[in-house]
């Protein structure tokens, strides 16, 4: 990475600097937004045609999980030595040419080929994950929450219309006017958008923001640290262990509910345009609100943030638990009630772990956290498929709905041993 000399860095017009920063990637995460859901609405679908088997299903879906997973430590570790701008960039592309792979997979009915695009489309999902780090590396003390909440909540507008679009409109224009199977459409939506991702943040972050945040904060140009390393500092620090377990446990519970809602509501002879509705509503509580959750979260305590979360999400998975294949209105409301506690607990797990650690340990120990939240998501998703397949979605979204309340006992724990947070700053006047 080139460091900025402390003449240039003296320069910088910081207001100005955090201000494209958050432009560039809100212009970014809208369509790479757009192709992550909409892939990701489409996958359980494409798979079950292709294999008629539940499991393998849930199996594909979850792909996308792990492909983030596998993709999270090395890229966070390439944007501490190379900056975020770069590693954004080639992750995207990487989601892109996944996306294009599992497209030929829907054309040639090869599963195979859908395992894999899933997971190029997960590593893209990294990039996206990485974004919110993004939009914290020059943000003061009081405001990193809400800059979070600003960039996932632009990510939202893409995210929301991504499978409404893809199971609507691409999924129309693939069999009627490409003579293709009407689920190969949102792949080949998700192949552009990627794409267009990656050129916007190569084109408009300039200067990287985590290069002018080491320079400002006189980081010292050290040894890349290793896997082992990152997870040490990440899993020796109680604050960081709290922040990580509320994004995981977050992330397990939603992925396990989502990746079957489609299944359950198809086996109900919903229609896709309904499914994909019930996705964008999902989509909706995870990211519409986030402004709100990160003012929130820079204002009163993270672990009482992180005690809502679970109490949102067990209501949303309790709820989905008592819905019918035929039924929708507790499916829609359940859904949306998950994903608005996903936004609770990504936020102030992320927040958290961006206040604890330096800024020339910052990217590595995010990659290892982020590692840990998308392997539990992973986790959930394939077990979510075992457990749908031997018992039913009821069963399954009700012990997701019990996993929940275990960030209860996360938020009261430091509260019990009397361990302090990040002192929360008067928010600066106007």
């Amino acid at each position: 990475m080139t460091a900025l000399g402390p003449d240039t860095a003296a320069e910088i017009d910081l207001p100005a600097l955090r201000k494209r920063t958050r432009w560039a990637l809100i212009g970014s995460v809208f369509p790479a937004g757009m192709g992550m859901t909409a892939t990701f609405a489409a996958t359980s679908l494409a798979a079950k045609e292709i294999t008629d088997n539940d499991g393998l299903a849930t199996l594909a879906a979850t792909m996308t999980a792990i492909g983030g997973a596998i993709a999270a430590v090395p890229l966070g570790r390439y944007m501490n030595e190379h900056g975020r701008r770069p590693g954004l960039m080639w992750a995207w592309l990487i989601g892109a040419a996944g996306a294009a792979i599992a497209f030929t997979g829907v054309v040639t009915e090869l599963y195979i080929l859908l395992v894999i695009g899933g997971i190029g489309v997960g590593m893209g999902q990294a990039a996206s994950l990485a974004a919110r780090y993004s939009a914290a590396d020059l943000a003061p003390q009081d405001r990193k929450a809400s800059e979070i909440g600003l960039v996932m909540w632009a990510g939202s507008i893409g995210s929301v219309l991504g499978p409404t679009i893809a199971l609507g409109g691409t999924g129309w224009v693939a069999a009627n006017l490409l003579g293709l199977d009407e689920l190969a459409g949102p792949y080949l939506m998700g192949t552009l958008v990627f794409i267009a991702a990656a050129m916007i943040i190569n084109t408009f972050l300039h200067p990287d923001p985590l290069q002018v945040a080491k320079q400002l904060g006189n980081a010292t140009e050290t040894k890349r640290p290793t896997l082992v390393e990152s997870f040490q500092k990440l899993f020796t620090n109680r604050l960081a262990t709290i922040a990580v377990f509320a994004t995981a446990v977050g992330q397990g519970v939603m992925v396990s509910v989502m990746t079957v809602t489609p299944l359950h509501m198809d086996d109900g002879a919903h229609e896709k345009t309904v499914i994909g509705l019930v996705i964008s509503l999902h989509v909706v509580g995870m990211y519409f609100f986030a402004p709100v959750v990160g003012w929130l979260v820079d204002r009163v305590r993270t672990e009482l943030m992180v005690a809502a979360a679970g109490l949102i999400l067990f209501a949303g998975a309790e709820l989905a638990s008592h819905t019918d294949p035929e039924d929708s209105l507790g499916v829609f409301v359940g859904l949306f009630l998950v994903g608005l506690g996903w936004s609770f607990s990504m936020i102030a797990g992320s927040a958290l772990l961006s206040s604890v650690f330096p800024v020339d340990e910052r990217a590595s120990v995010q990659g290892a956290a982020d590692f840990t939240m998308i392997t539990f998501g992973a986790t959930g998703g394939i077990l979510g498929g075992i457990v749908v397949e031997a018992t039913d979605y009821h069963t399954l979204s009700h012990y997701a709905a019990v996993l929940a309340l275990s960030l209860i006992a996360a938020a009261l724990y430091p509260i019990a041993t009397n361990v302090k947070g990040p002192k929360k700053p008067e928010p600066a006047s106007a």
